[in-house]
């Protein structure tokens, strides 16, 4: 296996150069760099991130924590190391997520700050471009001697905050330091063939976001060569002699003979968004048709319906096909934010909407209930059921949640346009502003919608000058279907479609991949418009997860709803959804924030005062977003609710 490695490590270089002229990439995606966000839903929670999460991250970071004074140690060469020793990498993501925040929310004393960190991180880099604090200030002879202390992981998190603060702000001596760092990497392991396999995957996406922003081809042959490394059984490390499997780590095959799921949800996402990227610009078969296996049997067979992923605490993700638990549901925030990366390379790659129905599922669900509304307490683990035990935390020892979910909501802007040589896509639907390029034409786009509370959309597409071009405008799969595949279906068959207009007038469009296809000579202020079929949709399981027989749950637009118990009320688990059950929906702008509810009528179990008779009483019941629940409390919370009283359990 080793000689075979060695072999195909010698024409690597060759090969991806070879790939790189023949790209089949079908979506480009826009930066978040160039969109500006005004939508309703969403510019409000950048700005809660902008000042409550990222003053958290600031906090935590700066001074209840020694990450930073770990920088300022090693720049010394001396000192204590405090913390964890992946740590660095915490410090990383809340710059990336500032970088991001910085483009919508402009603020001079918090970019200072950022670069007096900056400062910090560069003066603590090695001569020979080596960075990592742990290391430095406990024996730097030790330094790549364990696969899994992170040291590539904490690498790639400077790569990706280095490029995404000079998108912002123009300033490269992060992005300098970073590429530094990766040439260290390059010389000591690449172009060496000295046997690495990353503990904890990251490495391979961050470098190649350093590939397209430096168009430096040693990039995309580095994190191809950390791919190419996994399942020949040179991983090494704590992980590794702890976990006895190397499936933890997704090394027990090389990648490109992966087909199903394994282990650490995190971990895997990473790895495959790298994976993702490569294929991408090489077009190789042998990535493409693993990465299609893998993302068919996660989401076939081990996707909750809030688009989270990992069903296991003990290993921090995937268990077996179809075990999805709802109270003890790991679904940690890291894999969700993750599975949005994962699904948008995926887009990137094929031009299927599909993905995108995936991530925006996570996005609106499985992500975004790690955030409170107040922007300052955090979910770890995203559990479909709770007793009323579980809360929202401050901080966490390990961190990584809070500015993963910083940086992802102050980056939604990387994820709702796209171009490719004749065509500009619209994949998420978010209040917003760009200007795209279309050959040597630039294209401004506005975009205004009730999303996700209403169907309505609305884009203004002012070309600088009248061409010929696609507008593909995503079609929701919920619209169809919860997901694909058939883990999840609703009770009803309703295929609805939307309705397109363009400057009033109702227009034919072909369908391409999940995609409304509208090809025309496009001038200045021509109007799109679109209405989108909301309505509440009850959704059952694959018979095959057990843990919702005779279970159904509700979804409205992208969102899945959930009901919120009442201390000394209503118990969420005894209330019964029947199939003749009405729902009404209505915005409430005073309710957690200003939320779609839905409300209806329906029986509540109780059991009597000698615990031998149950009786049910029908009670007004209302549903909230999944998201948004414990913002008022460690209120008990169903995402599931039993279909009929022969299968509850009673909450007493």
């Amino acid at each position: 296996m080793k000689g075979k490695l060695l072999i195909a490590s010698m024409f690597l270089g060759g090969a991806i150069a070879a790939h790189a002229q023949n790209s089949l990439q079908k979506v480009y995606p826009v930066n978040f760099s160039e969109v500006t966000i005004t939508d309703p839903f969403w510019k409000p929670k950048m700005e809660t991130v902008a000042t409550a999460t990222l003053n958290a991250c600031v906090s935590y970071t700066q001074d209840k924590t020694g990450r930073i004074r770990n920088f300022e140690k090693a720049a010394k060469r001396s000192g204590k190391h405090e913390g964890i020793y992946y740590d660095d990498s915490d410090v990383y993501k809340a710059i990336e997520a500032i970088a991001y925040s910085l483009k919508n929310h402009p603020d001079a004393a918090l970019e200072k700050n950022t670069d007096e960190w900056i400062d910090k991180i560069a003066a603590a880099q090695l001569q020979d471009g080596y960075l990592n604090t742990y290391y430095v200030l406990t024996d730097i002879n030790k330094r790549w001697t364990d696969m899994e202390k992170h040291e590539d992981y904490c690498a790639g998190h400077l790569i990706e905050a280095g490029i995404a603060y000079y998108n912002t702000t123009g300033k490269d001596k992060l992005l300098n330091t970073a590429i530094r760092f990766a040439d260290h990497i390059d010389s000591v392991f690449r172009k060496q063939n000295r046997s690495w396999v990353s503990g904890h995957q990251e490495i391979e996406l961050a470098l190649m976001k350093l590939y397209h922003h430096t168009k430096n081809k040693k990039y995309l042959e580095l994190s191809d060569w950390f791919l190419r490394q996994r399942g020949y059984g040179n991983g090494k490390g704590v992980i590794w002699d702890q976990w006895k499997d190397p499936d933890y780590c997704q090394d027990g095959l090389p990648v490109k003979d992966q087909r199903k799921i394994t282990g650490h949800a995190v971990r895997a996402m990473y790895l495959y968004t790298g994976a993702a990227d490569v294929a991408a610009v090489t077009n190789d078969a042998g990535y493409i048709t693993a990465m299609d296996s893998i993302w068919q049997d996660v989401v076939f067979r081990h996707m909750y319906i809030t688009g989270g992923i990992g069903a296991q605490g003990k290993n921090e993700g995937f268990g077996q096909p179809y075990d999805l638990p709802n109270k003890t549901a790991y679904c940690e925030t890291c894999a969700s934010v993750g599975m949005v990366f994962w699904n948008q390379r995926m887009n990137m790659l094929s031009g299927n909407a599909q993905y995108i129905d995936v991530l925006e599922r996570s996005l609106y669900n499985g992500a975004l209930d790690g955030l409170s509304l107040t922007g300052d307490r955090f979910f770890y683990g995203n559990p479909l059921a709770s007793e009323g035990g579980y809360s929202r935390r401050e901080w966490f020892g390990t961190a990584c949640c809070p500015s993963n979910i910083a940086r992802l909501v102050s980056s939604v802007g990387n994820y709702i346009y796209g171009t490719s040589a004749s065509a500009v896509w619209v994949n998420l639907f978010v209040g917003s502003n760009t200007v795209v390029q279309q050959g040597k034409n630039k294209i401004a786009l506005a975009m205004e919608t009730g999303y996700p509370w209403k169907g309505n959309v609305k884009l203004t597409v002012s070309p600088a000058k009248k061409q010929l071009f696609e507008l593909r405008l995503r079609i929701p799969g919920w619209l169809a279907t919860p997901v694909p595949g058939n883990l999840y279906h609703y009770t009803d068959q309703q295929n609805d479609q939307p309705v397109v207009m363009v400057n009033g007038e109702t227009v034919s469009y072909s369908t391409d991949n999940g995609y409304a296809v509208i090809k025309r000579n496009w001038k200045k202020g021509d109007r799109v418009t679109m209405e989108l079929p909301m309505k509440v949709r009850r959704i059952v399981s694959n018979s095959e997860v057990k843990q919702n027989v005779n279970k159904v749950a509700l979804q409205y637009g992208p969102m899945v709803y959930c009901i919120e118990g009442e201390k000394g009320g209503l118990k969420s688990g005894n209330v019964i959804l029947p199939d003749n059950t009405t729902f009404q929906t209505s915005y409430e702008a005073s309710l957690l924030g200003g939320v779609n509810v839905v409300r209806f009528e329906a029986p509540v179990v109780t059991v009597g005062n000698n615990g031998l008779s149950v009786s049910t009483q029908t009670q007004k019941i209302t549903a909230i977003p999944y998201f948004s629940w414990n913002n008022r409390g460690a209120n008990d919370m169903q995402v599931w609710l039993p279909a009929s009283i022969q299968k509850i359990t009673i909450n007493e």
